[in-house]
């Protein structure tokens, strides 16, 4: 008995000094978290000098939101220290809120004060990214020339259906360019006139058009390298395609097969002749298109040359057979519905939901080798169903030996003609009134 009573006095003291710790964490937490909340109003002021107030927003919503859940905490602590007792649980409630309540405010304006430093360190950067946006500019108008002799070798290569994705990058960098310029120069005076939010935009946008010149002068060096790559392509293509308009010739001949080897053929003639402009790109994607649709028609048509389409009548065949063992299998179960378990009812149940769509199937070509997979599908369920059906039928009935006992004129009385047939008279009134009880 000392033993369970020291236990608990040490378990007591235990609590005690947590409870304690956990007291000391809240007052702690709380003066931390007030000192957050004077830091973070400085930096909103400071931001919203340098930012302006649409772009600290996010800051602000978020001291209004902590000053107001902060109220609750700071009540807490003050009932904590009031003049009415508490219990030792609701301390300890409290100071955890406290706890909880101080943690969230100081993770939450950590979070928002670190995306806006990020904002700020760019604002302050912003003479060397105006520098950089001018240098850059300069770089990217020295490459025009190369850029505008690039677009007309080019054109002079290809048709102007391909040429379209890059014909105006030149007229278009340049506007950009010009455009960069003169953001970067609106940046500086708005800045020079205390319009921070307004310098911001400006710069932003001044960057994001340098960005898009340097991406259009990119497309440029990349067509050219894609256009060698697509006739390259398109010449491998070109082979392939009369392989396999030659293998065509020994396919099964079908109007599938004799459509696509058209359609290919007349893509291989539509090529552009050596010595004209052309655009590789569209020819490419045609010759595909083609040749994909013969490989299709001429895999299809050997398939089916190995497996032929049944015929409408031997759907039919399976289908009237697969109703007669389901019309076997239905009589049998609805004659002993006591009798018959769950497996055999389920498989005739899907047998019979199966059969509903089968007729819809039979009339297309293309669905009647499915037609013909769902009748025998059937004729299996309603087959199934019948075994099991039997199977539980078998179980269920009681076996006879035994049962012909002299009460019922049972074979035990002799080996004679009457006595055997007594016993098989007793055993069928029996297996009789059981049928009447099960039905």
């Amino acid at each position: 008995m000392a033993g369970f009573w020291g236990k608990r006095k040490r378990e007591q003291e235990e609590r005690a000094v947590q409870d304690a710790s956990l007291a000391r964490q809240a007052e702690t937490s709380l003066v931390a978290a007030d000192e957050r909340i004077r830091t973070a109003t400085d930096e909103l002021s400071f931001a919203e000098a340098e930012l302006g107030v649409s772009l600290t927003k996010d800051l602000k919503t978020a001291l209004d939101a902590v000053r107001t859940h902060l109220r609750e905490a700071f009540q807490l602590h003050q009932l904590n220290h009031d003049e009415i007792p508490d219990t030792d649980e609701e301390l300890r409630t409290r100071n955890a809120r406290i706890v909880q309540l101080c943690e969230w405010a100081e993770d939450l304006l950590d979070e928002k004060t670190a995306s806006l430093a990020e904002s700020v360190a760019r604002v302050r950067q912003a003479p060397q990214v105006i520098a950089k946006v001018r240098t850059d500019a300069e770089a990217l108008s020295a490459q025009l020339p190369q850029t505008r002799a690039a677009i007309e070798r080019l054109a002079a290569r290809y048709a102007d259906s391909a040429m379209h994705q890059i014909s105006a990058s030149a007229d278009e960098a340049e506007q950009l360019i010009s455009f960069a310029v003169h953001g970067a120069d609106v940046s500086e005076r708005r800045r020079a006139a205390r319009q921070n939010e307004e310098a911001n935009l400006a710069l932003e946008t001044a960057t994001e058009a340098i960005r898009r010149v340097g991406a259009l002068l990119d497309a440029v060096e990349d067509f050219e390298i894609e256009a060698l790559r697509a006739e390259s392509t398109l010449a491998e293509v070109v082979a392939d395609s009369r392989g396999d308009i030659i293998a065509a010739r020994t396919a099964p001949k079908v109007p599938a097969v004799t459509s696509a080897t058209t359609e290919l053929e007349k893509a291989l003639e539509a090529l552009t002749p050596s010595g004209v402009r052309g655009d590789p790109f569209a020819e490419l994607n045609q010759l595909r298109t083609a040749n994909s649709a013969l490989d299709d028609a001429i895999m299809k048509a050997e398939y089916r040359a190995q497996h032929p389409l049944p015929s409408v009548a031997q759907v039919q065949h399976s289908l009237d057979d697969a109703d007669r063992q389901l019309g076997v299998a239905r009589g049998l179960i609805s004659g002993h519905r006591g009798w018959i378990g769950a497996d055999a009812r389920t498989r005739l149940a899907e047998a019979e939901r199966l059969r509903i769509d089968i007729p819809e199937l039979i009339a297309a070509e293309a669905t009647r080798e499915q037609a013909l997979t769902g009748a025998r599908r059937v004729a299996q369920l309603a087959a199934e169903a019948l075994q099991l059906a039997q199977r539980d039928i078998d179980s269920a009935r009681p076996q006879q030996q035994g049962w012909g006992g002299d009460g019922w004129g049972g074979g035990r009385r002799g080996s004679g003609g009457g006595d055997i047939m007594g016993g098989i008279m007793g055993g069928l009134v029996i297996g009789s009134i059981l049928d009447g009880i099960f039905d």
